[in-house]
């Protein structure tokens, strides 16, 4: 990869963290020298924008102080390498529908402030694919919360991703529990996500494979949420999974990456610890409001798929949105998924603790 690109991915991934945020990761873990280079990246260009943050804060603060959001916003959650992403491309493509974009999430302490010349930017500079995985993107292509969040609060999923060596301490920190901290950004988040995207459009769309584990944090504050659980088979969701955390620490990770067995035993355990939470849960989510679709329905008929979630829960927009989806999943047809392979050694262990059970 060239310097120019790894840069560019580097930042759109992990950049322009807020220094509060990267001084409280500090207190929490120590980074590596041998990663001064994303370290650099990271607090420089948060630095750079810092004054802008602080601009925006005070020309937004009523904006987002009296911003109404919707009630019953679309909430895809499931764990992570189990069609979410694509799901969440499709639904964004709705044109009632308002979601977190890569033109928000990079920098959203100053994306209100500057959304034309942030836009102008990626186009300019950003690859045309994701680094952890191929899948082609863009400024506005939609983007998971958690990544928009971790540039505003530590106590996100993402910090394992930063400190790569710590990721089972994060996760069960940010993840499994819960902060007020983490609340009150998680709320600010939305309604910048409403002011970035929302013109015109009566609905909000949010996707976070952590919030599997935050069901009773959503309906606290939107209890007439509607959700999309995406079911994928175990060992294929791990597999997928540990290769994008090795990309994934290399590319925004403060320390070295674990070998590949470490990833599998800690993603293997996360795995588990995730979907447990979210069935502790299930039973607070009102009927109807719930929609569980497996992978392969989504991989193999995604139209029916689509349909089948404006149906069972009752979105008006399918007639508005029909010929928008159907564009999206023709694009994604040209789209050819990159093979998933681990090293012989993590490959065993993966099998082993399958059949442990």
């Amino acid at each position: 990869m060239a310097w120019a690109d790894l840069l560019s991915n580097r930042l759109v991934a992990g950049g322009f963290v807020r220094p509060a945020v990267l001084l409280r990761g500090l207190q929490l873990r120590r980074p590596a020298l041998s990663c001064w280079r994303v370290s650099l990246a990271m607090s420089l260009s948060g630095l750079v924008v810092e004054p802008m943050a602080w601009l925006q804060s005070c020309l937004f603060a009523r904006r987002l102080h009296k911003a109404e959001l919707p009630d019953d916003p679309i909430v895809v959650i499931g764990h992570w390498r189990s069609g979410t992403t694509y799901l969440h491309q499709l639904l964004a493509s709705d044109p009632t529908l308002a979601t977190a974009r890569n033109s928000l999430t990079m920098a959203p302490q100053v994306a209100l402030l500057l959304k034309p010349l942030i836009r102008l930017a990626l186009k300019a500079w950003m690859t045309r694919q994701r680094p952890i995985d191929a899948v082609p993107w863009g400024p506005n292509d939609p983007q998971e919360d958690e990544v928009g969040l971790a540039r505003l609060t530590m106590d996100t999923n993402m910090a394992g991703m930063a400190f790569p060596r710590s990721y089972s301490w994060f996760f069960r920190r940010n993840v499994l529990g819960l902060s007020r901290a983490f609340e009150r950004q998680w709320l600010h988040f939305t309604k910048l996500t409403w002011l970035h995207d929302g013109q015109g459009k009566t609905g909000l769309l949010i996707k976070n494979s952590a919030h599997s584990a935050r069901v009773e944090l959503v309906l606290r504050h939107f209890p007439r949420a509607r959700f999309v659980l995406l079911c994928r088979d175990r060992q294929d969701s791990i597999r997928s999974l540990v290769q994008v955390k090795q990309r994934l620490g290399a590319l925004v990770g403060l320390q070295p990456v674990p070998d590949a067995v470490t990833q599998v035993e800690e993603t293997v355990a996360a795995h588990g610890q995730l979907l447990k939470a979210f069935e502790a849960s299930r039973h607070r989510i009102p009927a109807g409001q719930l929609v569980e679709l497996p992978y392969e329905d989504l991989i193999r008929q995604p139209f029916a798929a689509l349909k089948r979630i404006y149906d069972e829960l009752g979105l008006s927009s399918w007639s508005v949105a029909q010929a928008s989806l159907q564009a999206r999943i023709a694009l994604a047809r040209s789209y050819t998924a990159d093979p998933v392979t681990l090293p012989l050694a993590a490959e065993q262990r993966l099998n082993d603790l399958m059949e442990e059970a």
